[in-house]
C-alpha cells in the first residue's frame, strides 16, 4: 500500500473558484431562466489581437513544411521569445537578461512549481488576504505559513516587521484580490527587508499592465538590489489576453546564489533550470510565436487597447460604488475592484445575497484569507453590456 501525501487533508475542502463555481450551477439548474452575469474569476472576454492572431498562425503554417517544422523546443523557452520579453522590460526602463527568463505555460504554474527548489523548513511569510495558490501549493508540501495581515487600515498593502524574521515572501503588486499596488518606496523596504534576512521575496507581477501610475513600479527588478533576492513571475494571461492560451514566464536572476546546508554555493538560477529541463517540456512553439508577437510594439498596443477597455469597465464599476458611499480598493492600477460587503454581510452571505437577488456572481473575500471575510471582489474582465447591466442591478438592490 502507497504512503500519501497526506498533507493534502490539511487543504480546504474545496479550491475557492472551485466551489463558486459549483454554487452557480446548482443556481443556475434550479434557476433556468435567470440571466447570470459572472464578475467573479479573472478571465477576460475579448479577443485576442489581430497581430498576436497573426503570430499564432505563423506558428500553425510552419508545423505544415519539414523545413520550418518544430518539434521539442527548449524547455526554457525560444530565444525570439526570451528576447522579446527582454526588451518589453527594457521598454519599461528595466534591464532583465534574455537568459534568465524561462517561460512557461502560466504564472499560476511557476508560482506553484516554484517550491520545488525550496526546502520544506523555511519560515514562509505572506499576506492575508492572499491568491490561495500560494497557500495550497506550500500546504501541499507540509510546510507552515506565517501572515503578515493586510487590511483597511495599511490599504491591504502590509509592511515588513524588522522583528520577524521570514525566509520565502510572498508578493503580488498589482496585487490579487485586493487590486492595491506597492510604490517604489515600500517595495524597497521589502527588498532591504528580504537583502537583511537572506531571503527570497518571490514577487507575482501578472497585472503588471494594468499599471498607468508613473509611481508604481511595473516590476521588482526596478528597485535595487531586487535581481540578489527577488523571483519574478509574469503572464499573457492578463497583459494579452491568453487565459485559454497559456503562457507565461519567471525570471530567475543569476545573482541569486545561497550557501547549503554543507558550505557550498547553489545558484536558484541553475536549480530552476534544472528543475524545468527535468519535469517540463517546453512551452508549445505556437503559443510562442503569438506571445511574441504580442510583445512587439504592434502587439503591445493593440493588448494595452484592450486593457483600456478592462479599466473602462472598472471606472463604471468603481463610480456605483462612489455613488453608494461603499468603501473600495483597487480599480485604477488593476482589473479588481475589492470592496466592503454592505450591511455588514459576511463575504460568503453576500455572494449568495448577490447570486439570488440580482444574478451577478463575485469572488467571496473570504476564500482569500481572515482578512478578507468581510470583503468582496468583482472583476473588470467582462463585456460592457454585462458590467453595465450587473451594476445597475447592485445600484437597484443595494
Amino acid at each position: 500500500m502507497p504512503k500519501l501525501n497526506e498533507n493534502y487533508k490539511n487543504l480546504k475542502e474545496s479550491y475557492l473558484f472551485s466551489e463558486i463555481a459549483h454554487r452557480v450551477d446548482a443556481y443556475t439548474k434550479a434557476n433556468p431562466d435567470k440571466k447570470v452575469i459572472r464578475l467573479g474569476i479573472g478571465d477576460v472576454t475579448l479577443p485576442l489581437g489581430s497581430h498576436v492572431i497573426e503570430g499564432l498562425h505563423e506558428g500553425v503554417n510552419a508545423m505544415a513544411s519539414s523545413e520550418t517544422f518544430k518539434g521539442y523546443g527548449p524547455e526554457q523557452g525560444y530565444a525570439f521569445l526570451r528576447e522579446a520579453i527582454s526588451d518589453y522590460y527594457k521598454r519599461n526602463g528595466i534591464c532583465v537578461d534574455a537568459s534568465d527568463i524561462f517561460v512557461s505555460d502560466g504564472a499560476k504554474s511557476d508560482t506553484g512549481n516554484i517550491t520545488d527548489i525550496f526546502g520544506n523548513d523555511n519560515v514562509i511569510l505572506m499576506p492575508d488576504p492572499v491568491y490561495p495558490v500560494y497557500v495550497d501549493t506550500n500546504i501541499m508540501c507540509g510546510r507552515n505559513v506565517t501572515y503578515i495581515a493586510g487590511n483597511a487600515d495599511n490599504h491591504f498593502l502590509p509592511m515588513p516587521d524588522p522583528d520577524v524574521h521570514a525566509d520565502l515572501i510572498y508578493i503580488c503588486s498589482p496585487n490579487n484580490p485586493t487590486g492595491a499596488a506597492y510604490n517604489k518606496e515600500q517595495l524597497k523596504e521589502w527588498v532591504d527587508y528580504a537583502l537583511a534576512n537572506e531571503a527570497v521575496i518571490l514577487y507575482d507581477s501578472a497585472y503588471e499592465a494594468f499599471i498607468s501610475d508613473p509611481e508604481l513600479p511595473r516590476s521588482i527588478y526596478a528597485i535595487e538590489g531586487a535581481k540578489k533576492c527577488a523571483i519574478e513571475f509574469c503572464s499573457l494571461s492578463k497583459t494579452a489576453g491568453f487565459t485559454g492560451t497559456r503562457c507565461g514566464y519567471t525570471v530567475v536572476p543569476k545573482e541569486l546564489v545561497f550557501k547549503a546546508s554543507d558550505g557550498s554555493e547553489l545558484s536558484l538560477h541553475a536549480m530552476w533550470n534544472r528543475r524545468q529541463t527535468t519535469k517540463f517540456n517546453g512551452t508549445s512553439y505556437i503559443i510562442q510565436k503569438g506571445a511574441a508577437a504580442a510583445f512587439s510594439a504592434e502587439g503591445m498596443a493593440q493588448c494595452q487597447e484592450n486593457i483600456r477597455y478592462y479599466k473602462e469597465n472598472a471606472k463604471i464599476i468603481a463610480s456605483v460604488f462612489d455613488e453608494k458611499g461603499i468603501r473600495y480598493f483597487g480599480g485604477i492600477n488593476s482589473p479588481y475592484i475589492w470592496f466592503e460587503c454592505p450591511n455588514g454581510m459576511d463575504s460568503w452571505e453576500f455572494f449568495d445575497c448577490m447570486l439570488n437577488t440580482i444574478q451577478v456572481v463575485g469572488t467571496p473575500g473570504a476564500g482569500f484569507g481572515e482578512n478578507g471575510k468581510n470583503f468582496f471582489r468583482l472583476t473588470a474582465f467582462g463585456n460592457r453590456e454585462n458590467t453595465i447591466e450587473a451594476m445597475e442591478r447592485f445600484k437597484a438592490a443595494f
